[in-house]
């Protein structure tokens, strides 16, 4: 999969990533936002399993954030089980050297547009953590509403947050 867009491509992860996903994921700063599963110090066999997942998985729902020919951050969907299988949580990483750019919003803008024209979706969701403002952000400005705040749900570094969940739905006549 491959989606150019201006400031970034979107596309399918490479083994070949390897060394610029050690190099951007090994982050403190962006380890911080994330869930407990994204190790930090990010190894290189860290890289070696996700890579491994990542360029077999079926469907493809995760991709590398392109910038110069190099991945420089993760985006990707997890779709739902059960009653809420038209439903995917999204999420997304990006390294430090290029935030306040502009490029997660427009990368978040594209796979929600690929995720509900490619899957029988008609919710995407992502849960942002009370202390990261720039991904809230971020979702805002991709369309996404805030609908509302699950207070003590998440513990990172000893620290019990509140989440903030947000949402893009597809419009009735789509569903």
């Amino acid at each position: 999969m491959e989606l150019r867009l201006e400031k970034c491509t979107i596309r399918s992860w490479w083994l070949g990533d390897k060394k610029a996903l050690v190099k951007h994921a090994n982050s403190p700063s962006v380890a911080a936002n994330l869930r407990d599963a994204f190790p930090h110090p990010y190894t290189a066999v860290d890289a070696d399993r996700w890579l491994a997942w990542a360029t077999e998985a079926e469907p493809e729902t995760h991709f590398a954030i392109d910038v110069g020919g190099s991945a420089v951050g993760g985006i990707g969907f997890r779709i739902q089980p059960d009653v809420h299988r038209r439903s995917a949580e999204v999420g997304f990483w990006l390294g430090e050297e290029y935030w306040g750019r502009g490029i997660m919003t427009e990368a978040v803008i594209a796979v929600t547009a690929h995720a509900f024209t490619h899957f029988d979706l008609c919710r995407m969701f992502a849960c942002v953590f009370e202390s990261n403002p720039a991904s809230a952000r971020v979702l805002e400005k991709a369309g996404y509403v805030c609908e509302g705040r699950m207070r003590r749900f998440v513990t990172k570094a000893g620290r019990t947050l509140d989440a903030l969940l947000y949402a893009s739905v597809r419009n009735d006549e789509e569903s």
